[in-house]
């Protein structure tokens, strides 16, 4: 039992996204069965971001990762960008 209780208390933040992807899928098939396509639009969305932070929660990504990865792909693209030619990109006429 006390395996049980640790687990899910270091496990919180992953069981709650699955249970939030679980509930967003469910809802979305209801909207859609409905024809309320704006709220399957949006419970579609809410499932995509509860995926997300289920996989990085998984991968033990935290936002100060997230903000150095995003750094570093700024940095590369004004790299790659700054040894383009001047005439790049060309528009066919």
């Amino acid at each position: 039992m006390a395996t049980f209780t640790t687990s899910v208390v270091l496990l919180r933040w992953q069981l709650m996204s699955a249970i939030l992807m679980f509930m967003a899928s469910s809802l979305n098939i209801r909207f859609r069965k409905s024809d309320y396509i704006g709220l399957a639009i949006v419970s579609s969305g809410l499932g995509v971001v509860a995926a997300c932070w289920f996989a990085t929660g998984l991968l033990g990504i935290t936002l100060v990762d997230v903000s150095a990865i995003w750094h570093n792909i700024k940095s590369v693209m004004v790299e790659v960008a700054s040894h383009a030619p001047p005439e790049w990109p060309m528009v066919i006429t």
